[in-house]
C-alpha cells in the first residue's frame, strides 16, 4: 500500500521502510521548538527527569514572542527562565528582544525549518511548517522536554484527507479565505488527528505566505498537521535560506486517503469566521451590519510581508474610521524593518493605526489590544473562542488582512473589492 507525504516523512525518521495509519512509532526530530510561555514548563520537566543536556544545541529553538518585550513580572520571570536555559545549554537558535519574531513566521524566514523535516513544538500552531513540505505538529511541554533531551518523539501515524485545489484565487482573496472556507466546510473536528494534505494545480498557484497561513490553521480543524507538496515555489523560497539541505518527499500514486475534497479557488469569496468558532463562517459581504471596535492585523497566521502589503494597499491615503482601534503587528523584525523601508509604517500611522514590534500579544488575550465587555474585533488571528482576546462578553471575527483593513476604514465588517488587472 502506498504512503501519503506525511507518512513517508514519518517512516524515514523512524528508520522504517513504510508505516500505516494508526501505527505507533518513535521518530528522530530535526527541530524542537518552544516559546516564552511553554518553554519554562518544559525546562521544569527537563530538570525533574534528570536530564542535563540537550541532544543537539543546533536542533532546539526557543523564541520569546508571546509577551516580549515583557508586559509584567510574570512574563519577565518566564523569559528569564528561557534565557538561563538557552545560555547554559548553548542553544544556538535563541531569539530574544531585538531578534525575536512570532515563532511560526520567524523560523521559516530564518531557514531553521525546511522541507522533509520532522518537527515538534510546544505550541499548537507548529503545524505551520507543513507549508514547506515538512511534518510539523504541536505537542505539550512534557513532550518538548523529552524531545530536547533525546531528539525523539512518539507519534501515532495519522490517516489523511486530500484537499485537491483547482483554479486560482480572486484578487480580493488569500490563503486565509481558503482555510476559513475549508474549516467552515468540514468543521473544527473535521480532520481530527488527521493529516490535511493539499494538492492540485491550485496548490501550486499559492504563494508561500498563503501556504504558511493555511497550514497554520490546520489545527483549527483538529488536524495533526497540514502539508503542501514541495514545488518550484517552495524550493525558490528555501534557496539560500535553509540551514539544512531540503529533502523532498512525494505521496505515492496509490496513497490511501480517508476522503478527497475538491476546492475551486476561483469560486471563493472574502470569508469571515463569526464568534465563537472558526467553523462559523459566512461571506464578509453578508456581515456589513456588524459594527466593530477594534482591528488586529498580525499574528503567526497573518503577520507576514504579503499581509502587510495587503494592509498597506487598503489603508494608504485613507483614514481608519472614528471609534475604531487599528493595531498592526509585523510578525518579525525583518518584516518590521521592510515595512519601515517601504514607507508602510508611515502610511499606517497616517491612516490612524498603531504599529507594534513583533508579538503574539492580542491573539491570546495577552496584551497590545485586549477587549472589554461588549466589544467586537475583526482580526487576522486564528482563534475566536469565548474570551480569546479579552472579556468573555467580547467577540472576535476572523478574517484576512484585506478584509480586516477594509473594515478598519468603514467601522463595519467590509468585504475588500477585487483588484482589476
Amino acid at each position: 500500500m502506498g504512503m501519503t507525504m506525511t507518512q513517508k516523512i514519518l517512516a524515514a525518521h523512524a528508520g522504517l521502510d513504510s508505516v500505516t495509519a494508526g501505527q505507533l512509532i518513535s521518530a528522530k526530530l530535526d527541530m524542537v521548538l518552544g516559546n516564552d510561555i511553554t518553554t519554562p514548563v518544559a525546562v521544569n520537566e527537563f530538570k525533574k527527569a534528570g536530564f542535563d543536556r540537550v541532544f543537539d544545541k543546533d536542533r532546539v529553538a526557543i523564541v520569546l514572542d508571546h509577551f516580549v518585550p515583557n508586559k509584567d513580572i510574570k512574563a519577565a520571570e518566564q523569559s528569564k527562565t528561557c534565557r538561563e536555559f538557552a545560555c547554559s545549554h548553548c542553544v544556538s537558535h535563541f531569539y530574544d528582544v531585538g531578534k525575536m519574531g512570532i515563532e511560526h513566521a520567524l523560523l521559516p524566514e530564518q531557514g531553521v525549518v525546511t522541507a522533509g523535516d520532522c518537527i515538534i513544538g510546544a505550541d499548537s500552531h507548529t503545524c505551520t511548517y507543513g507549508a514547506l513540505g515538512a511534518f510539523s505538529t504541536g505537542v505539550g511541554s512534557t513532550d518538548m522536554a523529552a524531545g530536547m533531551a533525546t531528539g525523539k518523539a512518539w507519534f501515532k501515524v495519522p490517516s489523511a484527507i486530500r484537499f485537491n485545489l483547482v483554479g486560482k484565487l480572486p484578487s480580493n482573496c488569500s490563503g486565509k479565505d481558503v482555510i476559513l472556507t475549508i474549516i467552515g466546510k468540514i468543521g473544527v473536528d473535521g480532520a481530527l488527528y488527521k493529516s490535511m494534505e493539499f494538492t492540485g494545480e491550485g496548490a501550486h498557484s499559492l504563494s508561500i505566505d498563503d501556504r504558511l497561513c493555511i497550514c497554520n490553521m490546520a489545527i483549527e480543524a483538529g488536524a495533526k498537521n497540514g502539508i503542501f507538496p514541495v514545488d518550484d515555489v517552495t524550493l525558490a523560497y528555501l534557496d539560500g535560506r535553509s540551514e539544512r539541505k531540503p529533502v523532498v518527499y512525494t505521496a505515492d500514486a496509490d496513497a490511501e486517503y480517508d476522503e478527497t475534497i475538491e476546492i475551486d479557488l476561483s469560486t471563493l469569496v472574502p470569508t469571515v469566521a463569526c464568534p465563537h468558532l472558526p467553523e462559523n463562517t459566512r461571506p464578509a459581504s453578508e456581515l456589513s451590519d456588524i459594527k466593530i471596535d477594534q482591528v488586529v492585523i498580525g499574528s503567526c497566521t497573518n503577520g507576514r510581508m504579503e499581509d502587510m502589503e495587503a494592509a498597506y494597499r487598503t489603508l494608504a491615503g485613507h483614514k481608519v474610521a472614528d471609534g475604531v482601534r487599528c493595531i498592526i503587528i509585523p510578525a518579525t523584525m525583518q518584516i518590521y524593518r521592510e515595512c519601515v523601508e517601504r514607507g508602510y509604517i508611515t502610511a499606517f500611522i497616517d491612516a490612524g493605526a498603531v504599529v507594534s514590534t513583533p508579538t503574539c500579544g492580542p491573539c491570546l488575550g495577552g496584551y497590545m489590544g485586549i477587549l472589554a465587555a461588549g466589544e467586537r474585533c475583526i482580526a487576522t488571528t486564528n482563534r475566536n473562542f469565548v474570551g480569546r482576546m479579552g472579556h468573555v462578553n467580547s467577540e472576535v471575527y476572523l478574517a484576512s488582512p484585506a478584509t480586516a483593513a477594509a473594515s478598519a476604514l468603514t467601522g463595519f465588517i467590509t468585504a475588500p473589492k477585487e483588484v482589476k488587472a
